[in-house]
């Protein structure tokens, strides 16, 4: 009687809680909000930052550097952040483990709160040491924020809820990224005295999330799976669904429980060496590339160069970048009411489609520029078509998809590979595609036109629909693309594992 009756309420809708609205602000203000700003605040006082260290060299040594050294030491600062991003993935798996998701995130302030007073000190110490330091620093900070919000918030949210949820952290790196476009304007903080300030401002999300986010619960599946604490994750549950009926979400998580206790937890090379897991991990790793190898960056990187060619003055461009923010926080924000509905696979399937074919017209309109009236305002289009598309479904639905095709043994390590490849891949096209533009210019568009449909083409046939779906149904459906029976042989997979026959 019992079990048909939690049976029953495990298919009943999950209300969305003022507890569960204001932790998941609390969480992506604090971390993604900061991560987004920080991505993109040294872009426009990127010259008087320059200057700055060639004054500071000045006074050094009594003689300037050379337009070379300075274009490289600009260019170390700028992927210390990338880099910092990258060694912060690899910290991912053991502070979660060690530290719990939310507590990860409290201690992770620690790299945000830091780095801002080096940055804003920097100029007043005399030192750009600070500040590439800080950089790396900060890097770390968002490496870890990115992979450890969309699963904390996967793991608070009901399943009806956890798209809409999880697409959240990536509104707010959008909004990070747009108010550090807003407030590097020149009218506002891009100056000599501005700067320091505009750097420092990143502080300000860690200090609040540090006094806020200790009220709100941890985990409930860490809770019980990891800490074996059944009635707190019980009462975290309650606290999060404003409900004391959260009898059949408890069930679903002890019978995760049950059937991974004999595994243990899932290190990154037992995560290769599963076969039950290999199209989940072959998945996230096609996903998390496909999003940043897609030319997302090189878009932007290329698109001052496009407004200024299609007419746009120097000193409008910084507004249209504004305009292009824009755009991306509000289709991100409407990915939040339409993840639910259409589902993460049609949202990706949609997103590598619209870059793809932006991609291919903006290589042609390039070409044509010189020789074909109104090529230019083509190419602006297509940038703007591309941020639509990339909005949509390879920015916020990669994370996503990580929660939701692992399982709680083994989620921290996939986060932990989907990061490192994440940076990885942001590092590489940051690094080589300068070379690739003077190489090939504008059909360099081509090489992320091919990424996009190959991503597009993996996702047609492999990746499966997991809207309003348990991580166990999640997990039931890849056990037959894995072709194997059932859940159950992970388990034994992971026990018979031997790490030297992985390697």
């Amino acid at each position: 009687m019992c079990t048909s009756k939690v049976s029953s309420r495990a298919d009943d809708p999950g209300r969305f809680t003022l507890i569960l609205g204001l932790v998941t602000l609390v969480a992506t203000f604090g971390s993604s909000f900061q991560y987004g700003y920080n991505v993109a605040v040294v872009n426009s006082p990127s010259e008087i930052m320059q200057n700055f260290y060639n004054e500071t060299y000045y006074k050094r040594n009594s003689e300037y550097m050379s337009s070379t050294a300075v274009t490289l030491l600009w260019s170390v600062t700028v992927s210390m952040f990338p880099l910092g991003g990258f060694i912060g993935s690899l910290m991912v798996a053991p502070m979660v483990n060690k530290c719990g998701r939310k507590g990860t995130l409290l201690i992770n302030n620690i790299f945000s709160i830091v780095p801002a007073i080096l940055m804003g000190c920097s100029k007043v110490a005399g030192s750009f040491e600070m500040i590439i330091f800080a950089r790396i620093v900060v890097g770390i900070c968002a490496g870890l924020s990115s992979n450890v919000v969309p699963m904390y918030l996967g793991e608070l949210a009901p399943k009806n809820l956890r798209g809409a949820i999880c697409v959240v952290p990536q509104l707010f790196i959008t909004a990070g990224i747009l108010i550090a476009q807003i407030f590097g304007l020149r009218s506002i903080l891009t100056s000599e005295e501005g700067w320091p300030v505009l750097l420092g401002l990143t502080g300000i999300p860690a200090a609040l999330q540090l006094i806020f986010l200790p009220f709100f619960p941890e985990s409930p599946r860490y809770t019980l799976i990891q800490k074996g604490d059944e009635e707190g994750a019980r009462e975290a549950l309650k606290k999060l669904r404003n409900s004391e009926d959260v009898e059949a979400e408890v069930e679903e998580i002890r019978m995760e429980d049950e059937m991974e206790t004999a595994a243990g937890r899932v290190s990154v090379l037992k995560l290769f060496a599963t076969k039950s897991l290999r199209w989940q991990l072959i998945s996230i790793i096609v996903l998390m590339a496909g999003q940043q190898l897609s030319g997302v960056n090189a878009v932007y990187y290329y698109a001052d160069q496009i407004y200024r060619e299609a007419g746009v003055n120097d000193q409008d461009v910084q507004y249209v970048t504004v305009g292009t923010g824009a755009v991306n926080v509000v289709i991100t924000f409407l990915a939040i009411f339409i993840v639910e509905r259409l589902g993460r696979r049609l949202l990706i399937l949609i997103g590598f489609s619209i870059c793809c074919l932006a991609c291919v017209v903006l290589t042609v309109a390039l070409s044509l520029q010189n020789t074909v009236a109104g090529m230019p305002y083509v190419s602006i289009a297509c940038v703007f078509s591309y941020v639509v598309g990339h909005a949509i479904g390879p920015s916020p639905i990669p994370s996503l998809t990580i929660t939701e095709i692992f399982l709680q043994s083994s989620r921290p390590a996939a986060f932990m590979v989907g990061g490192t490849v994440h940076w990885l891949s942001n590092f590489a096209v940051g690094l080589i595609f300068p070379f690739i533009q003077d190489g090939l210019g504008a059909y360099s568009f081509i090489i992320f036109g091919v990424i996009c449909l190959l991503a597009t083409i993996y996702t047609f046939f492999i990746v499966p629909e997991t809207k309003a779906k348990t991580f166990m149904e999640i997990n039931l459906i890849f056990a037959k693309i894995n072709k194997v029976s059932e859940v159950q042989p992970e388990k034994q997979e992971l026990q018979d594992f031997k790490p030297s026959a992985a390697l």
